[in-house]
């Protein structure tokens, strides 16, 4: 019986092998929404500690750090160790029309919520149309009759 070897599929294997936990260590899984004025990002943060979390706002950039310690046993022999440690950090370039000054956060059940506000200038308005002038009107009884 013969067998197929796809040596592009056999490297992509290895490096999920090896680079699969670097890349899951820094996930931080978020979902962004707007609703009404303002935009609500949520950041899955399980485990971090409160005191450790630090958001901050340079230019356009947000950018949302956290830490999680690691578990210290002194004479524990580790069997599976999965979770990751360590400082995690996400940056994402927000575009102009934010109120960069006014995001409130909260931290609850390991789930980081943002609330960012729309500027005000960036807000949809209504421009009031005025009209100058005098009015003109379409005198009644102007239409001619054509006999031929």
């Amino acid at each position: 019986m013969a067998t197929y070897w796809d040596p592009f599929q056999e490297m992509d294997r290895l490096f999920s092998t090896f680079a699969g936990n670097a890349r899951q260590s820094g996930g931080m899984p978020m979902d962004l929404f707007r609703t009404g004025d303002h935009y609500v990002l949520s950041m899955d943060l399980p485990g971090v500690d409160p005191g450790t979390i630090d958001v901050s706002v340079e230019d356009r950039t947000l950018t949302i750090r956290a830490e999680r310690t690691q578990r210290s046993d002194g004479d524990a022999q580790w069997l599976v160790r999965e979770r990751p440690t360590g400082t995690f950090a996400r940056q994402l370039t927000v575009g102009r029309g934010l109120a960069l000054d006014s995001i409130s956060a909260s931290y609850a059940d390991g789930v980081l919520s943002l609330t960012i506000p729309v500027s005000e200038d960036a807000k949809p308005r209504k421009v009031e149309v005025s009209h100058t002038g005098s009015a003109t009107s379409i005198a009644q009884g102007a239409s001619q009759t054509i006999e031929s």
